[in-house]
Formats: structure tokens, sequence, C-alpha cells
């Protein structure tokens, strides 16, 4: 409760997808008063309503003024006492409601680093972190001299949206200049080239670090490497898998301690985080890609917790009701897990001919096939990973073009 009042802690949680139900369960749980804010296209998602005091959808095009004018309406009955973005496009929100109130918690300039690529980048930079070669495409002649001095292939993202969303792979020099022609011609002021990141493109296998911060530290941190780039999948289809690494080995250690002096640089005080890291082929070195201040979408948490025994929501939510007292975060169980998903080409995929024991979730989406794994030994998951792979091709996968702009 707020130092010196007996009334349970107001939290408001954004959510602009459906995103983060056993973080509302336990803050609820913990007697906490939850109200949460979506928008009209989430309101008929399975919200934890039994948790809720309180679900307010507001139009779907919502600027961050209504936002703050909702959080006021509900502040003439209740005080908030946290502001809690659930997913990736309400963290600067959150954070100028926060400001607005004069609430704690990161402020909309410390928001802004962990949704701006180029931002997070230049701060790794900072932090002597490897990071791959990056310029905005904004000035020719710093265009011209970074195509001269860093080999393609590139990369061109943009800096702000999630996972492979309009991120394109190109070759030449003339691919890039039609390519920042088509953006420049854009209606959109914010879809124009200046948004988007020339950076050099590294061949390798991505990594991914789930963290909990809690007083500026990680309280929490577990290591997982996709089966193929994130970025591979989203343009040439097939199934995205996701697995626990090899715990105690120097990968493991590795990223463990980069992730820490990430943190640090970026001078988060308290909540979830989650890094990708990519290991060149050519040097062995890891290089930093990006972070967000969240819970790993796609059913992340879901592996982590099938392998250590915690939920990143449900500690994320202690960590934000109790605070400081919240202390270190143990594993609870030392497993391996993994995750394997794909698009499929029935509505309601039937998975019930994948039966081995290790199989601890199936998971119920339509349009999508995928299974989470459990098992005492890396082997025994990377196996069963890589034969389902070979069947889903048979039995589930659809390919849709990649996204430009998040749906």
């Amino acid at each position: 409760m707020p130092e010196g009042e007996l009334r349970p802690i107001n939290i408001i949680c954004l959510a602009t997808y459906y995103k983060g139900a056993d973080f509302m369960r336990e803050c609820k749980a913990r007697g906490c008063h939850v109200v949460l804010i979506t928008k009209e296209k989430m309101l008929q998602e399975d919200w934890p309503r039994e948790s809720l005091d309180d679900l307010i959808a507001l139009p779907n095009d919502a600027d961050v003024p209504l936002f703050i004018d909702a959080v006021t309406f509900l502040a003439r009955k209740a005080k908030p006492d946290r502001v809690i973005a659930l997913e990736e496009f309400d963290v600067v929100t959150a954070a100028l409601i926060r400001e607005h109130f004069c609430l704690p918690g990161m402020s909309s300039s410390q928001a802004k680093i962990f949704r701006d690529k180029m931002a997070m980048a230049v701060t790794a930079t900072s932090a002597q972190l490897d990071v791959p070669a990056f310029l905005p495409l904004i000035t020719a002649d710093e265009i011209r001299e970074f195509m001269v001095r860093v080999p393609p292939p590139w990369i061109i993202k943009p800096r702000s949206d999630v996972s492979a969303i309009g991120i394109r792979k190109v070759g030449g020099e003339d691919e890039v200049w039609r390519t920042v022609e088509e953006l420049n011609s854009r209606d959109t002021l914010r879809e124009k080239a200046s948004y988007y990141l020339l950076a050099q493109f590294i061949d390798g296998a991505v990594y991914h670090v789930d963290s909990l911060v809690n007083d500026g530290r990680v309280a929490f941190a577990a290591v997982n490497q996709y089966g193929r780039p994130p970025l591979e999948v989203a343009h040439q289809g097939g199934t995205y898998i996701s697995y626990t690494i090899a715990q105690g080995s120097d990968d493991h250690r590795k990223l463990l301690e980069v992730n820490r002096k990430l943190i640090r640089a970026l001078r988060l005080e308290k909540g979830a985080t989650h890094a990708e890291f990519i290991k060149s082929a050519a040097d062995g070195k890891f290089y930093f890609l990006e972070i967000a201040a969240r819970v790993g979408g796609a059913y992340i948490a879901d592996v982590l917790e099938a392998a250590s025994g915690i939920n990143l929501w449900r500690e994320w939510a202690r960590i934000e009701i109790a605070g400081k007292s919240a202390g270190r975060i143990r594993a609870l169980r030392k497993q391996y897990a993994g995750i394997i998903l794909s698009l499929a080409r029935q509505e309601h995929p039937d998975t019930s001919a994948y039966d081995d024991p290790e199989i601890v979730y199936r998971i119920k989406k339509r349009h999508h096939a995928g299974l989470i794994l459990s098992a005492p030994t890396l082997e025994r998951v990377t196996t069963l990973l890589a034969e389902y792979a070979r069947r889903f091709v048979d039995d589930f996968a659809a390919v849709l073009p990649p996204l430009e702009r998040p749906e």
C-alpha cells in the first residue's frame, strides 16, 4: 500500500494488444485495485475479468491525451499509484501518464529509448557493447559513406516497430536509394525515411535474454536461442522455434553479463525486459540487436516458466507491488524448455498426434499450431523440436507476406 495510507494499491494497466493476464491476476490476488485500459478491437479478448475492478475500452485510434483523460476520470474516485504498460506499443503512453500525475516509474525520455532502435543502439555503443554499424536514413553523404565502409547486404528497419515488422534486407546501393525514395513518398510523416535505420547485416544465431529488474539490478534472467533468426522466419515462413540454451555454458555466461551491462546503461529501475543479441558466424562475438521494456511475446514467458518455474508476469507484478523489498528471484527448477509455433492452414489445428510426454502446453490460437516442451536435458528438447519442425511443414504450415505495419 502507498506509504502512510491504508488502502489498496491502485494499479492501472495499459494493453493495446492481449497481454499480461497473469500480471493482473497476481496484482488482484495481492489485494490491489486493478483497472485495465485497452482498445475497442481487443474488448472481446479473454481478459481476466474476475481480477479487474474496471475495464475501459478506448477507440482504436485513441491518442495519448485520450488515455490521460481516461486515467483522470478514474482518478476522481481513486488516485492511481502505478501505471503499467503490458504491451510494447503502450510503453511511452504509460510514461506520459506517469509524468502527468507525477507518479514513480520510467519517464517518457527513458521510455523512448526502449522504443527507438537508434537510441538504444547509441546507448549500447556508449556502454562499449558490440553493436552492428548503423545510421539513420537521413543525410545522403553519410549514407554513401556507410555503404562504402560497410559491405552489403544491409538491413533497413523502422526505428520503432516490434519483431521483424517493416524490416527488409537489401543487397546493393540502388536498392537502398529506391527504398529511401519509396519511404519519403509516403503520406504519413512517421513512415518516412528518417524514421528508419540502415544497419550492418550480421549472419549468425540469434538469442534473447529475458529479465526482471528491481532497484536497477537484474533480479532474474534467462537465456534462449531462436531456432532460426526471426527475420528469416518473417520473410521466408516456416516454424518459429525458441529454446533454453545450455546453462552454465560460455555463451550463457557471456549473454548474462552483456545483458547486465546493457540494463545498467539504460538505467532501468524496475520492470521486465526482452533483449536480443546475435552471435556473429564470422567472429563469434555477441552483437546487440534491440531491447524492449516488456515481457517477451510469442509465449516466451510460458517457455521460461516451463524451464525455471518462474512466471515473469507474476514476478513482475510482485516487484511493482513490493518495490525494493522484492529481492532476488531464484529459479524453482533447472529444466530445459522450448517452443515450436507456426501459422496453420486450419482455423483450429489438431495437435493430438503429437503425444510425447515432454509436451507441457498446447497453444490454442486461431490459425496457429504450437507446442511447448520441457525436459531434463537440452538434447531431448532440441531433438523433439527438430522432429516437430519437419512434421509441422506437412501438417500445418501456412505462409503470409511479412507485415509492413503492426496489425
